[in-house]
């Protein structure tokens, strides 16, 4: 009898439009770089902007490296004259404990911890069961980074086969009127997931 190994990998399908960058150290740069020389080709008169843009960009792609990131994705898709904002960071959850937390109870763990008013469900995804979690947050009057826009946020929250680890997506936007589809959206992303051995 073979042992049953864990995936190696994933793969993920995006909408054409989305931007990855690499998060980790000897590569994060050259992604940050990369996006900031698109989003300001052919504006020559803000190197202050362009400046700003990097830092604020290096400086969360740091912040989500240590925190486990992997990689992440801002959607530069347009709609007309407008860029749809959106973000989906990917990180690895070690094992909690030894033995894994199935779906259901960690779906009840987050149920009975956590704020109110998100809706928390678990799935079936072609790569698994997933818990999925939906959630409003509308931004404090004083919040430091200035934000007075409500966020929808979507959480998937994948097990790693044969392992006690999970894979979280996180999806963001802070497009508050079509934050239904945008959420179907997300939904198209996570279920597209398959697993890489």
């Amino acid at each position: 009898m073979t042992d049953v190994q864990a995936p190696t990998d994933y793969r993920l399908l995006l909408p054409d439009g989305w931007f990855r960058i690499d998060l980790s150290p000897e590569r994060r740069e050259r992604s940050v770089d990369a996006l900031v020389k698109r989003q300001f080709n052919g504006v020559d008169d803000a190197p202050h902007l362009k400046r700003q843009a990097r830092d604020e960009l290096l400086g969360r792609a740091i912040k989500a490296y240590d925190n486990g990131g992997l990689e992440l994705y801002l959607s530069l898709q347009q709609a007309g004259p407008m860029t749809i904002p959106a973000s989906l960071l990917i990180t690895f959850v070690p094992p909690q404990h030894p033995e894994g937390v199935p779906p259901e109870a960690l779906m009840k763990y987050l149920t009975g911890n956590g704020p109110a008013g998100r809706h928390i469900t678990v799935e079936e995804l072609q790569s698994g069961h997933a818990v999925r979690v939906r959630a409003r947050t509308v931004p404090a009057a004083d919040d430091p980074t200035g934000n007075t826009l409500p966020t929808t946020s979507v959480d998937y929250h994948l097990p790693i086969p044969h392992s006690s680890a999970y894979l979280l997506l996180s999806f963001s936007t802070p497009l508050d009127p079509i934050a239904d589809a945008m959420a179907g959206l997300f939904d198209a992303i996570a279920a597209s997931l398959t697993w890489k051995r």
